[in-house]
């Protein structure tokens, strides 16, 4: 399918934290920030959420998604490799978000809520890290 610019807007915001990610030094990268050792921490930390919510909305498609079953924790590649796993993952939620329509259910933790939803909550959990970082 092609890109609404709902999804467009969710991919701009991922490349945008992702590349704010990859040009920071070491040492800011290695710097803690508020609820995280690190910024590499709290982006990671990001990057495994959108990840499981990418897996929810894979899921959610009506053929069951690519991935059957569990996938393992997006595993820490380390400080340099972040702003990377967020564009991946941030890219692959864009991708499942638009092979649904807005009402779709997805399965979250914490309850079943719309694809739109899904959107709505990445697009805080990206504009909270940014202001963290």
């Amino acid at each position: 399918m092609s890109e609404t610019p709902e999804d467009t807007t969710l991919a701009e915001a991922v490349d945008a934290l992702a590349d704010r990610f990859r040009s920071m030094p070491q040492s800011r990268l290695l710097g803690a920030v508020p609820g995280h050792p690190s910024r590499a921490a709290a982006g990671l930390a990001l990057a495994r959420r959108l990840a499981v919510a990418a897996r929810a909305a894979e899921a959610a498609r009506p053929d069951g998604g690519a991935h059957a079953g569990e996938l393992p924790e997006l595993p820490d590649a380390g400080a340099f490799a972040v702003g990377d796993q967020l564009a991946v993952v941030g890219h692959d939620l864009a991708a499942a978000l638009a092979a649904l329509p807005g009402d779709a259910a997805v399965a979250l933790a914490d309850g079943p809520v719309t694809a739109e939803a899904v959107r709505e909550r990445a697009l805080g959990w990206l504009a909270e890290t940014t202001a963290a970082v």
